[in-house]
């Protein structure tokens, strides 16, 4: 992304001009452009651009941080942000709720570096009449499926990029190249309707990452697989085990163990509009969270996840780190300044979805490490189970305990042989003894690397980008259902 603005020669203007202020500065610039496509029944559909550029101001005073963004580029629009900054530091400072110590060397470590997506061809390669082939390309063959009454290919096109710069000597910047798709066959037959879809995939590729893909195949997958939805029997309800494939289980990884570890959740600070947490400070180091056999890890340097980087929003440098460690609760889902105030481990996670909002404790690559078990290995030793694939819907009380969700594809399992398809699969459980129902961890071959786009927390409110590698895995006496 070709970018002629120069954020250290503002900064030094600034200096030079007696702008910056405070007993610390911290300044982070961030520049983005998204191409949204879509296609249905073969023809163009719904496209968008946008491009957004700004700043975000730190001022650190005596403890106490203020904030300011602007977009306005110039010194004047800086003076601004930072008499902003400077006087939100001076009125949090008169309330003290909250003096944070060591803050060069603890909260804004200095580092330097940079982070670049893993790619071969930019973004920038791929043409808007190359995007709009493709994707009517998809979306025309899933709609000669029989049956199939509408179809749909969408893609969002996305370079970020990230300056860092401080009083104290940081220096950074990062540049993310990101795909996410999904295609989709909705199909009717004798008054039922089903849909099946690829399940949103997003990564860190450039334009060689669309080509690889090869979508024709998954198209016929997905005709195959909706048709046979249509003349499928209901899911049963009752108890068996319960094998999740990774494009339903990242989700579940995403809201009954993502969100529920999020430090400033945990702290109270989300309760008037997300909710708490039922994971309180003494669990960690103690919660028996699964099995041994489950280890959960926040990784954000897995090449081509979604949510990689070098560097958090508050210029921490990132590291993979257990959050739950042979089945026990070891570390949270927050960054230094959460950690300082909750005197828990956490992660290098403060993320902020644009220049216009401060960063936070965010997810970005939570994952399962892989395990010992095959597939056929999970199904030949179940008795009675059920496999389920690709999320339709979901609901979590605002604790983070209580849940069901519903999959858009299922089989029956009996006596260790997969068999019959069913329709609108659902499962149902809380997530502490969900989790320690766990039985079998899929090995490397059943591990996938998923993430999605649309992360929403925060007020005002922040999406962003998360993501989440995860195996097959395999869970007993599960609640199960059917109905839409």
């Amino acid at each position: 992304m070709e970018n002629h603005f120069d954020l250290a020669k503002l900064v030094q203007e600034c200096k030079a001009h007696g702008i910056t202020t405070g007993d610390w500065w911290g300044v982070r610039e961030y520049r983005e452009s998204n191409q949204f496509r879509m296609a249905r029944n073969g023809k163009n559909g719904q496209h968008g651009l946008s491009n957004t550029h700004g700043v975000m101001v730190e001022v650190m005073i005596d403890g106490h941080v203020g904030y300011a963004a602007t977009d306005n580029l110039s010194l004047g629009g800086m003076k601004w942000a930072f008499e902003k900054a400077h006087n939100g530091a001076l009125s949090l400072g008169a309330l003290s709720l909250h003096k944070f110590k060591n803050w060069e060397s603890d909260i804004r470590p200095a580092h330097t570096g940079e982070y670049r997506s893993p790619m071969q061809r930019e973004l920038s390669e791929f043409s808007a009449r190359e995007a709009s082939d493709y994707l009517m390309n998809i979306s025309g063959e899933l709609r000669k499926g029989t049956h199939v009454m509408e179809s749909m290919a969408y893609m969002m096109l996305i370079n970020t990029e990230i300056c860092y710069i401080s009083s104290n000597g940081s220096d950074w910047k990062q540049n993310f190249s990101i795909v996410t798709k999904d295609f989709s066959a909705t199909a009717q037959k004798n008054g039922v309707v089903q849909k099946r879809s690829l399940g949103m995939q997003g990564h860190q590729v450039g334009v060689e990452g669309i080509h690889d893909f090869e979508g024709l195949k998954h198209c016929e997958r997905l005709v195959k697989e909706v048709n046979e939805l249509l003349d499928a029997p209901e899911c049963p309800t009752d108890k068996r085990d319960l094998l999740l494939k990774p494009d339903q289980l990242y989700l579940q990884v995403h809201e009954s163990i993502g969100h529920p570890l999020e430090l400033d959740r945990i702290l109270g600070d989300e309760r008037n509009y997300a909710g708490w947490s039922f994971v309180s400070p003494e669990d960690f180091g103690h919660l028996k969270y699964g099995p041994d056999i489950l280890n959960v890890t926040f990784d954000p340097t897995i090449p081509n996840e979604m949510a990689s980087y070098g560097f958090d929003d508050n210029g921490v440098k990132a590291t993979k780190e257990y959050l739950i460690k042979e089945g026990t609760l070891v570390a949270g889902i927050g960054g230094v300044e959460s950690q300082q105030r909750s005197q828990l481990s956490g992660v290098s996670c403060a993320r902020a979805c644009s220049w216009n909002r401060p960063a936070m404790d965010r997810m970005a690559n939570i994952n399962i490490e892989p395990g010992e078990s095959s597939l056929q290995e999970m199904i030949s030793s179940c008795e009675k189970g059920i496999l389920m694939e690709t999320n339709r819907s979901w609901s979590i009380d605002d604790y983070r305990n209580k849940f069901q969700f519903g999959c858009e594809y299922a089989r029956l399992i009996e006596d260790g042989q997969l068999g019959a398809v069913v329709k609108n699969p659902n499962y149902r459980g809380s997530t502490v003894a969900f989790w320690n129902g766990l039985t079998h961890v899929g090995n490397q071959d059943t591990f996938e690397v998923w993430g999605s786009p649309y992360c929403g927390k925060g007020e005002p409110n922040q999406v962003i980008r998360v993501g989440h590698a995860i195996p097959t895995c395999r869970f007993t006496d599960i609640e199960v259902f059917g109905g839409a």
